[in-house]
């Protein structure tokens, strides 16, 4: 671990970094390639170029173009079969211009050393997620999204595990490690063991959903703590979106995680070369892989990072929730299975036996809604702008209320000779096997759902008094839940917003999950579209059923 104990060498990280801070218009990728190569790189560019669907007016982004710089440190003592990533994401201004000076050192001082067993990338791209994504598919040779990228000139070998550096500030006081991938996919829990051993035994301060582990574990306020940061992980997870340039990495089972150096104001502060430190030990460590890391949990949450709570732990509790869907279903197919009695005694077999056929009616309408959800917040946006005056992403955003408003209107008496009970039971099985696949691909998100539309399936009958239970069937939606979501979260993050920026922030959410739909692949919008919200729409036509 000598990594900068040479005084020339420290001097030449701190110049670097000086000459980093200066303002910059875009990324200077001549100037990238220039200093990889000197520091005996083998440097490649790739351009890539995205129109994405409407405008992302959180980054103020509608055509994206750019390059990204890589160089590959060819392993010296091995066949050069796998690899290693270390990335730093570089935009416009110096948002991540410590994290870009400190990747350039790390590079000069790995070519020095002749134990490296794999190679090591390099990896500096623009525009964040969307250049990430351009240069993995690049590597891959997919093309899943539809962008439009250079092919890759150099190539490493199979990439094992990753890491993206982050520095959002000159002052370092703690190192946060960002988990949450695409979909809500986990790395191993091996490589968050791996970052808060080092951060023990060299003595850096690191967290978790920028939270700091109390030391009074086991007591009450110790407890809150925990549960707070566990909360924390189920939302972001729940959510699908990737929330650092590691979270692309995970589709293609690469192992990874973004590590974030911030400035919480707290008494400790953290110098480039203790973090310099850090990332040598961890890329020694995953450079003595001899197969990719398998052996710990891929299901977990983190209340801090010295505890977890395994899959077979948090499983049993979606599970208890699905019980009273199969319960709730056994009844009703006991109902049905009983022919109701006429007023002389005898069964009625006419009323008694409806068709499966009968319930076709309302599972296309409420799926054809979902379909409209889906797709026509997207195609309609140029004519909501022409005959209104909003902005494309508002006319996005507005398009998809209006259209999960309008579903509440559907006709709620389709067949006058269909009890309910059918209906009820095919929705009731529905929403249990939906549930369940959800929980196994995303756990978090199944969970949320589970605990809002659980209760729904449970009591919503035609019998109920119509105006509490619609009322209820409201706040239990998908669209409420997500609301409540938005204020609970920024509550969590001990920063809480007022009502009106809440629903601005609220719509903007909404943006961005169709954004990261189309950009990345992410499955939440066209989930929550095209099968939970039809779901939840048979639901209320059962609560109208006439």
């Amino acid at each position: 671990m000598g990594l900068l104990s040479d005084p020339n060498r420290r001097r030449a990280l701190i110049n670097l970094l000086t000459r980093l801070n200066a303002p910059i218009c875009g990324m200077p990728v001549d100037w990238l390639v220039k200093t990889m190569q000197a520091r005996g790189l083998e440097v490649f560019t790739q351009s890539f170029s995205r129109t994405l669907p409407f405008p992302d007016e959180n980054k103020e982004r509608y055509m994206v173009k750019g390059t990204n710089v890589y160089g590959i440190l060819r392993a010296p003592r091995a066949p050069r079969t796998e690899a290693l990533v270390l990335s730093a994401p570089c935009s416009l201004g110096d948002n991540n211009n410590q994290a870009v000076g400190l990747l350039i050192t790390l590079a000069q001082y790995f070519r020095n050393q002749i134990y490296w067993a794999k190679d090591i990338i390099f990896l500096v791209n623009e525009h964040d997620l969307i250049g990430m994504q351009a240069w993995l598919e690049g590597y891959h040779h997919t093309n899943t999204t539809g962008m439009d990228w250079s092919p890759l000139q150099g190539r490493g070998g199979s990439i094992q595990a990753a890491l993206s550096l982050e520095l959002s500030s000159d002052v370092i006081t703690s190192l946060d490690l960002v988990l949450e991938g695409l979909n809500g996919q986990l790395p191993n829990l091996d490589l968050v063991n791996l970052f808060y051993a080092f951060c023990q035994k060299i003595g850096v301060v690191c967290t978790i959903q920028g939270k700091l582990q109390k030391n009074d574990w086991d007591s009450l306020s110790g407890y809150s703590h925990a549960v707070q940061t566990m909360m924390l992980m189920v939302l972001k997870q729940a959510s699908g979106r990737p929330w650092g340039d590691h979270g692309l990495f995970l589709r293609y089972h690469i192992e990874a995680a973004t590590i974030k150096g911030i400035n919480s104001l707290r008494p400790y502060k953290t110098d480039a070369t203790t973090i310099g430190r850090l990332l040598e030990g961890m890329y020694r460590k995953l450079n003595n892989l001899l197969e990719r890391l398998h052996q710990s949990y891929f299901f977990y949450l983190m209340p801090s990072l010295s505890h977890f709570v395994s899959i077979g732990y948090y499983m049993p509790a979606f599970g208890l929730l699905a019980v009273i869907l199969l319960l709730r279903a056994l009844d009703l197919w006991v109902q049905l299975a009983t022919p109701p009695q006429t007023e002389d005694g005898v069964a009625d077999i006419d009323q008694s036996s409806p068709g499966v056929l009968s319930v076709l009616t309302p599972l296309v309408i409420s799926h054809a809604t979902g379909v409209a959800l889906y797709t026509l917040p997207i195609r309609f946006q140029e004519m909501a702008v022409e005959h209104f005056p909003v902005s494309e992403t508002e006319a996005v955003v507005l398009t998809a209320i209006t259209i999960y408003t309008a579903g509440l209107a559907l006709p709620h008496n389709t067949h006058r000779y269909m009890p309910g009970t059918l209906l009820k039971l095919v929705s009731v099985l529905y929403l249990a096997v939906l549930l369940g696949c959800t929980a196994l691909i995303n756990f978090s998100l199944g969970f949320i759902l589970a605990i809002t539309l659980v209760p729904v399936a449970a009591f919503i009958t035609p019998h109920v008094p119509k105006v509490l239970s619609a009322f209820i069937l409201v706040i239990l939606s998908p669209a409420c839940t997500l609301l409540f979501s938005v204020f609970f979260f920024q509550e969590l993050q001990e920063m809480p917003i007022s009502f009106q920026d809440g629903l601005l922030l609220y719509l903007s959410v909404i943006s961005q999950g169709v954004l990261d739909h189309s950009l990345y692949g992410s499955l939440v919008y066209p989930l929550i579209s095209l099968l939970v919200y039809p779901c939840w729409l048979l639901f209320w036509n059962i609560l109208f059923w006439k």
